[in-house]
């Protein structure tokens, strides 16, 4: 069962995407409300994929998604982001991303964004 670290400060978006996850057979590793959470929990939990939200406060997912890949080159993070964010999805990818989901969050986009970039 793949595990996956569920990164958004809003607490409703994260449900969301967990309600998704949990309804096809993932385990969620844990959640995070900001990029520092998410980087000290992808060390802790080590999950196989991350749903990284690119607008937070503290550390936003770009600077996160930097660092996670300075811990582990090999990490799949998928970037969550809203409407008009085009230019950081971008630069995400640059960066590393393998993928991105536009809010608000369809159940087949996450699922389609996920399994592709597990297989």
């Amino acid at each position: 069962m793949s595990s996956v670290l569920i990164v958004d400060d809003a607490a409703f978006m994260r449900m969301m995407i967990k309600d998704i996850l949990e309804k096809n057979g993932f385990e969620v590793a844990g959640e995070a409300a900001n990029g520092e959470e998410a980087v000290t929990l992808y060390k802790e939990a080590n999950p196989d994929l991350v749903t990284m939200d690119i607008t937070m406060p503290d550390k936003d997912g770009l600077e996160a998604l930097k660092e996670i890949k300075g811990i582990d080159p090999e990490a799949k993070v998928i970037m969550c982001s809203a409407m008009g964010q085009q230019s950081m999805v971008i630069e995400a990818i640059q960066m590393g991303a393998k993928d991105f989901i536009v809010k608000p969050f369809q159940s087949d986009r996450v699922l389609e964004a996920i399994n592709k970039v597990m297989a």
